[in-house]
């Protein structure tokens, strides 16, 4: 089963990747965020509350409608934790009644074996966890040690693509925990990716010699050849090298075009980071909003860790170079900062 579902997904995937190199016009991945409150508390973290009820599903399901009709091609839950919303399978199933792919960014903590199953069921078809660290401590309770029996139910029960990303930089206090986490995940296998993380005062510094270390040693051993068969998006990595010195990346941002990050009222916005912008409505999200943001350069693209954003966008780095003016949400010319 788990070889017919992988291969039906391969498929599904590799169409939607010819639509996005025959057209600009739609977004490639949609960051969906179903519930804001999250059950577990990491001091890093801007994006959860402890109190937020779940959405309505009639108004996510209308979400989705609105998505499918712009031609979106994956819809990822993210939160807060979004297995806290009760009518998780029902919302991936009407996704994938979209024919879009449906995916989950998830801390794993609710996972077991009857829930990967449902999931299953419901036609998931990506699923990452971030690990922080092999031992909890007082910035994350994402680690390897509380993570690690639900990681085995993946491996044994999961038929859709589960990643584990690592992370490196931001004050993390083991930086060879994310070559501990990256081993383990290959052992069971799945894909890899890891993430250079800004610091508690949001600056990008560049990674110390014992961090720079780990990450050499983690990317040298997965590229995006290898991941053919798992998850070529996440051995999009190229990004990562500026990064890690804490030098600019000069890209083409294509946030608020190929990528949304919906929050739970509604708003579309650049990405978790820059909330804010444009913060449209998403049922008034039209074409030419798409089009503007696809061509507006963003400033703070060159110090970006967002990897959704970087790898998105690397669809188009060969075509349409973005202007430095763009077309104002109400029709008047603005002038858009970098």
């Amino acid at each position: 089963m788990k070889l017919w579902r992988r291969a039906g997904r391969s498929v599904r995937a590799a169409r939607q990747f010819v639509r996005g190199l025959a057209s600009t016009d739609h977004p490639l991945l949609v960051h969906l965020v179903p519930i804001r409150r999250c059950n577990i508390d990491c001091a890093y973290c801007n994006e959860y509350d402890k109190v937020s009820e779940p959405v309505a599903v009639d108004v996510l399901k209308a979400r989705i409608d609105k998505l499918a009709s712009v031609g979106t091609s994956v819809v990822a839950f993210s939160g807060g934790e979004p297995m806290l919303h009760p009518e998780l399978d029902d919302l991936i199933r009407h996704i994938r009644a979209h024919g879009m792919l449906p995916g989950l960014i998830t801390n794993g903590y609710l996972l077991s074996p009857k829930r990967i199953q449902a999931l299953n069921e419901a036609g998931l078809d990506f699923l990452q966890i971030s690990i922080d660290n092999v031992e909890p401590d007082e910035v994350s309770k994402k680690s390897l040690r509380l993570l690690d029996k639900k990681l085995q139910w993946l491996s044994e029960y999961a038929e859709f693509d589960v990643n584990i990303n690592s992370v490196l930089g931001g004050g993390i206090k083991h930086p060879e925990d994310a070559r501990t986490i990256n081993q383990r995940a290959r052992a069971l296998g799945f894909s890899t990716s890891i993430g250079i993380i800004h610091d508690h005062e949001g600056a990008l510094k560049p990674l110390a010699p014992a961090e720079r270390a780990v990450f050499e040693d983690v990317t040298k051993h997965v590229n995006a050849w290898e991941q053919i068969g798992q998850n070529l998006y996440s051995g999009i990595r190229h990004f990562q090298q500026n990064l890690a010195d804490g030098k600019p990346n000069d890209w083409y941002c294509r946030a608020g075009a190929r990528y949304l990050y919906i929050c739970e009222n509604g708003l579309v916005h650049w990405c978790s980071q820059q909330r804010g912008f444009p913060a449209i409505p998403l049922e008034r999200y039209s074409l030419e909003d798409i089009r503007r943001e696809f061509m507006a350069p963003k400033w703070c693209a060159p110090y970006c860790t967002i990897g959704c954003v970087h790898r998105v966008s690397f669809m188009d780095f060969w075509r349409k170079p973005q202007k430095e003016s763009a077309p104002a949400t109400d029709g008047s010319v603005e002038t858009v900062r970098n």
